[in-house]
């Protein structure tokens, strides 16, 4: 199980790094716009957040070698910024993280590029509704699962489905803790969670089967049948009433 919060020093840095990834991804996403290359994205999320004070989750971990993931169309996850150039109608998902005074934060959202099928556009709005939901089913004494069947019921009834081979998870000092937090599940079922906890919960929603493929970097996600996705995270603080979300400007 994560840490759970409890001093006053844990829990502003928590919120400082929350607030701190909520700003880059507000710049990123006022700064991305078509005939831009992914790897673009990358300086401006490293110059962005060494101006707060702060450092990238992500850059080294595990091997991992950028700053922050963009994943393209049919790209679910831990998309690794390159060449590629953004164009008119693709969706792009975001995802990044920051370490402030030993404390991490963890978002992504999905934008469209210029004018976006309103299929994209749909399963955007579901995706985000998806986070929506699983937040809303956060509180001491409620169990994972609680969160995990409100995100798959929200994304199923409305004819999406959601990826089951990568989930949520706790975070604190280190960026992956327990528990997860899958996007399906059962209500009732899973680790009960208490006051203080900190989760990412991160709902990967697509337009066609659940299914995921692994590219040959051994890094990128996709979906296996060519359909786009949409990824949409913030960390939240378990309280007694509703969840507290650190990673919302």
């Amino acid at each position: 199980m994560g840490i759970i919060i409890k001093s006053e020093p844990e829990i502003t840095a928590m919120r400082q790094a929350g607030k701190i990834v909520a700003t880059v991804l507000e710049a990123l996403r006022l700064q991305m716009k078509p005939g831009m290359k992914t790897e673009e994205l990358d300086v401006i999320a490293a110059r962005e957040v060494t101006k707060l004070g702060a450092k990238p989750s992500f850059k080294g971990y595990r091997g991992f070698p950028a700053n922050l993931c963009v994943s393209v169309n049919d790209e679910i996850v831990h998309g690794i910024p390159g060449g590629r150039v953004l164009r008119e109608d693709d969706i792009i998902s975001i995802d990044f993280g920051s370490i402030f005074h030993g404390f991490q934060g963890d978002a992504a959202i999905t934008v469209g590029m210029g004018h976006i099928s309103p299929e994209a556009q749909r399963l955007i709005t579901t995706t985000d509704g998806a986070l929506k939901a699983g937040i809303a089913a956060v509180r001491h004494g409620a169990r994972v699962g609680d969160i995990s069947a409100a995100i798959q019921h929200y994304a199923e009834e409305r004819g999406y489905s959601v990826v089951r081979e990568y989930t949520g998870h706790g975070i604190g000092r280190a960026m992956h803790e327990e528990p997860q937090v899958p996007n399906f599940g059962l209500p009732g079922e899973g680790p009960m969670l208490k006051k203080g906890m900190a989760l990412a919960i991160e709902p990967m929603v697509n337009i066609g089967d659940w299914r995921t493929t692994l590219g040959d970097n051994n890094w990128t996600v996709s979906t296996s049948d060519g359909s786009l996705s949409a990824h949409f995270e913030h960390t939240i603080a378990v309280t007694n009433g509703e969840a507290e979300v650190l990673t919302a400007l």
